[in-house]
């Protein structure tokens, strides 16, 4: 296998030894300055005494890199490192949130009060961002899988003080089934301050993450009345056919996030306003 090589003449300013040293990480998108090729990391290796880093672009193609010189990450010239060795989680520092981490914080029992989404990925990524947070004050998130049936499936919960539900809706827009749906179940016996139903504008949280994050200028298109999921793939040229395909898929999305930098300010505010919710008496 070929592997890009990159020789002293390949940098100019700055010099190589200003700059960054960043450790490679799965899901980090780089571009590759010499080839131009920009992909999400999927794996790194050690092949012939040196650390190998495989970049799969949005069509699912891969290419390895030699690590070293020569890669951008968010625009900016870096030298990749190894992988960091695995350490004990540090006493203090952030969450994925951005909120403060708790030294020593146990998880929390299970409180009666819950955050409904409406599939899956949306709890995948809601707990892989919040999910800290979430433990320590005792809320569980729980997919939906639509909300068609949200009054029925409202009204079996039976919210009231000390127990609410917050629910996360996509494509929550005016005049949309969805925000009707949305105002008849916030009028709905019991509902009134134990009930709050808030969403973000995209038609599936997929769209939630931001473009940059995977190395893209924006969402594709996808034609009405084609599975938007499907469309997605097939713009990105993956693999697209089965279910099995989709959750590959989405796998690769959720993989490119971090942080919550790395999702729309649209979902983040929704988010952390069901939190406060929930949890501010």
């Amino acid at each position: 296998m070929q592997y890009q090589n990159w020789g002293p003449q390949d940098m100019s300013a700055p010099s190589k030894a200003q700059l960054p040293e960043v450790p490679v990480e799965r899901g980090m998108v780089l571009e590759d300055v010499q080839s131009g090729w920009v992909g999400a990391v999927t794996r790194v290796e050690k092949s012939g005494g040196m650390h190998v880093v495989a970049l799969e672009d949005r069509r699912g193609k891969s290419r390895s890199f030699r690590l070293g010189f020569g890669f951008l990450l968010e625009g900016q010239a870096i030298k990749l490192l190894p992988p960091a060795p695995r350490q004990a989680p540090a006493a203090t520092g952030r969450t994925a949130s951005g909120s403060v981490r708790v030294a020593g914080q146990r998880a929390q029992v299970a409180k009666a009060s819950r955050i409904w989404v409406e599939g899956k990925h949306d709890a995948e990524l809601v707990e892989k961002v919040w999910g800290d947070d979430l433990r320590v004050e005792g809320i569980v998130v729980e997919p939906l899988h639509g909300i068609d049936d949200l009054a029925a499936a409202v009204a079996e919960f039976r919210p009231g003080p000390g127990r609410r539900l917050g629910v996360l809706v996509d494509h929550l827009v005016p005049d949309s089934k969805e925000s009707r749906i949305a105002d008849a179940v916030m009028a709905s016996p019991g509902a009134a301050g134990n009930v709050l139903i808030v969403g973000h504008p995209y038609v599936d949280v997929w769209q939630a993450i931001r473009p940059a994050v995977l190395g893209i200028e924006k969402w594709p298109v996808v034609p009405r009345g084609q599975d938007w999921k499907t469309g997605i793939l097939a713009a990105f040229g993956w693999p697209h056919a089965t279910k099995e395909d989709i959750g590959l898929g989405w796998q690769k999305l959720l993989g490119a996030v971090r942080t919550y930098a790395d999702l729309e300010a649209s979902l983040l505010g929704r988010v952390e306003e069901v939190i406060d919710f929930l949890t501010v008496p």
